[in-house]
């Protein structure tokens, strides 16, 4: 079995190329691999409570992430300097994560096969 990492870096609602990223996190999980996720950079306010994705026309993202558990996957990290740099802290967050500093992505990130 192989271990995955999928960066998550866009905005919740920014449209196909996030609806494209989740499909294939869960195409791989579907398929008995290891997967986790990582949230970075503007990518932190997909996992924020109370998102209106209807405002949007788009599909509630937050929903999918909610059904992660489903598909076995329970990793999801998020990098702290991403959540202070937005105002944000792990209580405003949906799920809960594991943090992870920045300065430490080198180590963290070695313990997977593929990042993506």
């Amino acid at each position: 079995m192989k271990r995955f990492l999928f960066v998550m870096r866009q905005l919740p609602h920014s449209g196909i190329k996030l609806q494209e990223q989740l499909d294939v996190i869960l195409t791989t999980a579907a398929f008995d691999q290891k997967v986790s996720l990582l949230f970075l950079d503007n990518g932190v306010f997909q996992l924020k409570k109370q998102q209106q994705a209807q405002h949007y026309g788009l599909k509630d993202t937050l929903a999918i992430f909610n059904a992660l558990a489903i598909y076995d996957i329970q990793q999801l990290y998020v990098e702290i300097e991403s959540l202070r740099e937005r105002g944000l802290k792990t209580a405003d967050l949906a799920l809960p994560v594991v943090e992870i500093y920045r300065k430490d992505f080198a180590v963290f990130s070695q313990q997977f096969d593929f990042i993506g």
